[in-house]
């Protein structure tokens, strides 16, 4: 070997000095009023004081000369020619190593949740507070809120507080001082598709409602599945607030009416008699008939004569929706002629027959 190869050799072998952020490791040689000596051979010694000493004092009260720490380097050319220290900043670089080597490993924790915003949930692994988003929770507790409503998701959210989740880390930055959560699990895509493959569309099945919401009804059809039943889907009739009909853990037939986007909708009337298909048999344009004032919207009233069958009582008959309101109050039966009849689009417009206000 060449003089010029042994030198690089010995080179090679010799310790880089540690610069400001390296992680050593050394012996304590002595504790001494507010002070911490460390040896940290070949580079000389190491010191944790003021602000760093107060901050690691609880691990330090329990330190003594012997023992073997791990400290993170401040500054190599600190005062008086020692090299400065951090234990606490040692902790912390260990924690978001940890913090990394779990996203590898999706490693899972069962953390308590302290916090909800509108955006998700606060969580603390290791003393370091972290993010979960909504977008990370899983199915069966994600917030089934109409059109993103975000007072509503706040309140779902909030149920959570105090409560335990079972969660991985997906981001780590130590530098942003960012940990992430995620509470799905890398497989539940896959395994929710390979569920719905079992489905077509028109397919019948029973399940078991798991949640009710203003806009219509969770079924679960199997372990890992659920399907929507909108609120449009629920009956034949007016139906305003589906508490009025369902109740969690109720047993309910269903018919599949869309798989789309990894998404199932559900119907539930249509697995009952659709009472228009009847009602063609019984009336006809022109005749009159008693009904009961069941909603106002922006047209006018809709007007029931007989369980899932309604016609709209048109605004314009009146002088002002005040005075349509005055004169067909909500609950209460009155006289109309069916002026327009269409059962296949399960059509009717209704006349007051009446004596208007």
């Amino acid at each position: 070997m060449s003089e010029e190869n042994v030198m690089l050799s010995l080179l090679d072998t010799i310790p880089m000095p540690p610069v400001a952020g390296d992680l050593v490791e050394g012996t304590i040689i002595a504790i001494n009023r507010g002070r911490v000596y460390v040896d940290l051979p070949p580079f000389g010694t190491g010191v944790i004081y003021g602000r760093e000493y107060l901050n690691a004092a609880d691990v330090l009260r329990k330190a003594n000369p012997g023992d073997i720490i791990s400290a993170k380097v401040i500054d190599p050319a600190g005062r008086d020619g020692y090299i400065e220290l951090s234990l606490k900043e040692a902790r912390q670089a260990a924690i978001w190593g940890e913090a990394e080597t779990a996203i590898i490993a999706e490693t899972p924790y069962t953390l308590t949740v302290e916090e909800a915003n509108k955006g998700g949930l606060i969580l603390s692994w290791q003393g370091i507070p972290g993010f979960l988003p909504a977008s990370q929770l899983s199915k069966e507790h994600y917030p089934r809120v109409p059109e993103g409503d975000k007072d509503k998701i706040l309140s779902e959210l909030m149920a959570f507080v105090g409560h335990p989740l079972s969660v991985h880390i997906i981001t780590a930055d130590a530098k942003e001082g960012k940990l992430i959560f995620s509470e799905r699990t890398g497989n539940e895509a896959e395994e929710k598709a390979s569920l719905i493959d079992k489905y077509q569309v028109g397919d019948t099945a029973e399940g078991e409602v798991t949640g009710i919401v203003d806009f219509g009804v969770f079924v679960k059809l199997e372990q890992g599945l659920e399907g929507l039943a909108h609120i449009s889907e629920l009956d034949w009739g007016l139906v305003e607030d589906p508490h009025t009909l369902f109740t969690v853990g109720d047993r309910v037939k269903v018919k599949i009416i869309e798989i789309k986007e990894g998404k199932i909708s559900l119907s539930i009337k249509a697995l009952k008699e659709n009472p228009w298909h009847a009602a063609v048999e019984r009336y006809k344009k022109g005749m009159e008939v008693p009904g009961v004032v069941i909603k106002y919207n922006k047209h006018g009233a809709l007007a029931s004569i007989e369980e899932g069958v309604a016609g709209l009582v048109h605004v314009s008959e009146f002088e002002s929706p005040a005075a349509l309101r005055e004169t067909l109050e909500l609950g209460k039966t009155y006289p109309f002629t069916i002026s327009l009849f269409e059962p296949k689009e399960q059509r009717m417009t209704l006349t007051y027959a009446g004596k208007k206000k």
